[in-house]
Formats: structure tokens, C-alpha cells, sequence
């Protein structure tokens, strides 16, 4: 929104003098977490400032198509490499196999029920899920609930059929991933993915709250 005729918001420094040093001018302004070379893609820019014929800065043009990085959100810093994964894919700025990935050899937290299975949850749409915790702030979080300590490896073999896993629930963003994508990044890991493999499944995000419905036996 263009907000020539209205009142400025407040111009950084560094912009002043930008515009001084260049006169009749829009000057972009990126994320702060972008760090790619070359040039910013549009959705990295928060905005331009366009500086007047003097150099003074006489106009703020928000982008409409800009993706707040976490940082821009104003998140707390990752807890771990899956946390800072997860953060990256829900906002645009990094890879969604880059979850699956930061899993692989891991050892993560699962509550367990009464029976001593795993323990089950519904997501707001119904899909059964299994909550995973990979940093013990998140598992503490959640409650004094009782916990097992699993490999990956060991987890993905005792998932009950039809779970996905369910990413650090009390996370400031979540995410609900198909287990099979993290297979295909175990394979990726131990050199035994071949071309026939079927291709990794999307991680789906969740920012809604789960509620425990029952015990899923092992």
C-alpha cells in the first residue's frame, strides 16, 4: 500500500542515507533471515522506500507478495536442527525435505499409554497422528506425561498403520509429516535409494492443537 500522502513509518538509518547517496530511487528492503546470493526473490522483500529528488525519503510501498521468514515473525530461536527445519518449510524459507532429513539418526520422544504402546492423537481433521518430540523443551512443555525414548529407526518400526507423525506439538509452528518421507530420507541417508523409489511425500503443516484419544498399541 502506497503511503506517499500519509505519514511515513519510521525510516531506518541506513535507508536515509541510501537515499541521500541515491536520489529518486526505490530502495528494496530484504528479510533480515534471507541469505541467498544474487539477487532477492520478490517474496523475500518486505517492502521498497522510495527516496524524493532531494534524497529525502518521501514514500513506504509494502510488497504484497512477501513471506515473513521466522525471524520476521518473531519465533524463537530453533531448539534444534528438526525445529529450525520446520520453521523454514512453513514459511518459504527452506526446503520441506530438509525435515524428513534433519530426522535421520535422531533419537526423539513419544508419550506413552497406559498399555505401553505408543501413544495416539487426532488431528482437527481426524487424521490419526503419533506426537513426537525432538528437544526436551517441547517434551516438557506438553505435560508430565509418561515418555519412551526412540530411535528413528525403532519408531518408524512400531508407528501404528495409518499414523503420521506429529511434529513438537508445543513448537511455535508444528508439523504433521508422512512417515514415509522420512523412510525415503533414511534410505537417502544409508545409499539405498534407487530411481524406482517412489519420490518423498510433502510434509503437511499443523498449527491447531491435537487432543489424545486413545492408546495405539505398538
Amino acid at each position: 500500500m502506497s503511503q506517499q500522502d500519509e505519514a511515513l513509518p519510521p525510516v531506518p538509518d541506513d535507508i536515509r542515507e541510501a537515499g541521500r547517496l541515491a536520489p529518486d530511487h526505490w530502495l528494496g528492503v530484504v528479510d533480515p533471515m534471507w541469505s541467498g546470493a544474487g539477487k532477492p526473490p520478490e517474496w523475500a522483500m518486505t517492502g521498497r522506500w522510495r527516496s524524493g529528488l532531494d534524497g529525502e525519503i518521501v514514500e513506504w510501498e509494502d510488497n504484497p507478495g512477501y513471506r515473513p521468514s521466522p525471524r520476521a515473525l518473531g519465533w524463537p530461536e530453533p531448539q534444534d536442527e528438526v525445529d529450525r527445519a520446520v520453521q523454514l518449510a512453513s514459511t518459504g524459507y527452506g526446503p520441506g525435505e530438509a525435515v524428513p532429513a534433519a530426522l535421520v539418526g535422531r533419537e526423539v520422544a513419544v508419550l506413552t499409554a497406559p498399555g505401553g504402546g505408543l501413544l495416539g492423537a487426532a488431528a482437527s481433521d481426524g487424521t490419526p497422528v503419533v506426537p513426537v518430540f525432538t528437544s526436551s523443551v517441547f517434551l516438557h512443555t506438553a505435560g508430565r506425561f509418561a515418555f519412551e525414548l526412540l530411535g528413528v529407526d525403532d519408531l518408524l518400526t512400531r508407528l501404528p498403520e495409518g499414523h503420521v507423525l506429529y511434529l513438537n506439538p508445543p513448537a511455535a509452528v508444528s508439523m504433521l509429516l508422512d512417515p514415509d518421507a522420512v523412510r525415503d530420507a533414511v534410505r537417502d541417508g544409508a545409499g539405498e535409494r534407487t530411481p524406482a523409489a517412489p519420490a518423498r511425500r510433502t510434509a503437511r503443516l499443523l498449527t491447531e492443537a491435537v487432543h489424545p484419544v486413545r492408546g495405539a498399541d505398538a
